[in-house]
């Protein structure tokens, strides 16, 4: 089996959306104290604060024993990354947005894994939007992998949707032409 080397260039996002997290969070850590706002935009729509998360999407597990969190929250997302990126390699059906979207959701897997291993207080989150929705005041307060793992999600969703729609539109056009060359 031959790899396209061409299929290596999405992941320079990869790489770009891990440096990106770990600066900013590593400025995070250094210059704004703990549980602090660092600065407010938009009024109070947009701050920057020093938060962290033992858990993962919303707190879940934040409670849970160390070694059941390393497990369930670090080993258990890398072996996905990793099937993942197996199927990226061997998958020749992929769009480039799918290919890009794909290596932007490993990115900001393991920017979040790096700190699950890497610092002792988990998580560093430090976005905090006013968000009022389903009773919250403010949107749980993200990062810049949590973002990459949201905003290229969405993009991997919506290029599957325009698949499923282009492919029906084709079936229906073949189906369509047999009809026709049937009739004359």
């Amino acid at each position: 089996m031959t790899i396209d080397k061409k299929k290596f260039w999405p992941f320079i996002l990869t790489a770009l959306v891990i440096i990106l997290d770990q600066i900013t969070k590593a400025l995070i850590v250094k210059y704004i104290p703990y549980g602090h706002i660092g600065a407010s935009f938009l009024g109070e729509l947009i701050r920057i604060v020093h938060v962290s998360n033992n858990g993962v999407a919303f707190s879940i597990g934040y409670n849970w024993p160390l070694v059941l969190r390393r497990l369930a929250f670090g080993i258990v997302p890398l072996v996905v990354i990793g099937l993942v990126v197996v199927v990226y390699f061997r998958n020749n059906t992929f769009n480039k947005l799918q290919q890009w979207s794909i290596a932007g959701i490993i990115g900001g897997g393991l920017g979040n894994i790096i700190d699950r291993f890497f610092r002792a207080e988990g998580v560093v989150d430090f976005i905090d939007v006013k968000f009022t929705l389903f009773g919250m005041k403010r949107w749980p307060t993200f990062n810049v992998a949590d973002s990459a793992v949201v905003v290229c999600g969405i993009l991997l969703i919506i290029s599957f949707i325009i698949m499923t729609v282009q492919d029906e539109k084709a079936k229906k056009t073949s189906v369509q032409a047999e009809k026709d060359k049937d009739n004359e």
